[in-house]
């Protein structure tokens, strides 16, 4: 079987720490798909633009090491171990990864590119398939899942105000509301489940270019403390 990136993502997230761990819980994050030869035309996207969501099938590029039968999903605290096919763990036999995102744009010139919200991907992400997300089919209200049955608690996030001025004041070509992906970002809580929050330490990570640095004042509150 001969699989190749049909587009690369060009995303708000730089590095994988501190990426959503699931897609939609940061809303305000942005994101584009760009086409690669030979879908880089305007036929392969034609129609597209009647949905609002799509389905994006993607390789974990970044996911090195070993993939094991048994891994710690961090929902559980990285303290019980479940089979690698019962989680969404990123480390897998194939290391492909399904993510459904809002489609906010297709755009046909001066690239062919998809504009999304949502996106849990990082920079440089290829691409291996596009699909429509369909309603009827695909949002089944009876559907259980046994570890995760309900999205985590926010954390509560604090931005200084000269900080929220200097996120607020950045533009980028996807319409980024910046204060609001920071808080999104930070209210998942980035860190590993299984450590202990270290007020002494400050804890940063990649965010639209910028170095995004905070802090932990209890195990459910975070402070930013740097935007540079």
């Amino acid at each position: 079987m001969n699989v190749e990136p049909i587009a690369r993502v060009r995303s708000c997230f730089g590095e994988k720490f501190g990426v959503p761990r699931q897609p939609l819980l940061a809303d305000a994050s942005r994101a584009a798909i760009e086409l690669l030869p030979p879908l880089d035309t305007p036929d392969a996207v034609a129609g597209l633009e009647e949905n609002t969501h799509i389905w994006v099938i993607f390789q974990f590029h970044q996911a090195a090491g070993q993939w094991s039968a048994k891994v710690r999903p961090p929902r559980l605290g990285g303290n019980k171990k479940l089979g690698v096919l019962a989680t969404r763990s990123p480390f897998r036999p194939n290391n492909i990864g399904l993510s459904v995102v809002r489609l906010l744009e297709v755009r046909t010139q001066p690239r062919v590119e998809l504009i999304i919200g949502g996106a849990d991907l990082v920079d440089g992400t290829p691409v291996l398939d596009i699909k429509p997300y369909i309603p009827y089919a695909d949002a089944l209200g009876d559907a259980q899942s046994g570890f995760a049955s309900a999205p985590p608690a926010p954390a509560t996030v604090s931005i200084p105000d000269h900080i929220r001025e200097q996120a607020a004041a950045y533009k980028d070509d996807w319409g980024t509301d910046l204060p609001r992906l920071i808080e999104q970002v930070l209210a998942q809580d980035p860190k590993p489940a299984y450590q202990q929050p270290d007020s002494d330490r400050i804890y940063g990570m990649e965010l639209c270019g910028f170095n995004l640095r905070w802090r932990y004042l209890s195990s459910e509150a975070l402070e930013v403390v740097g935007l540079e």
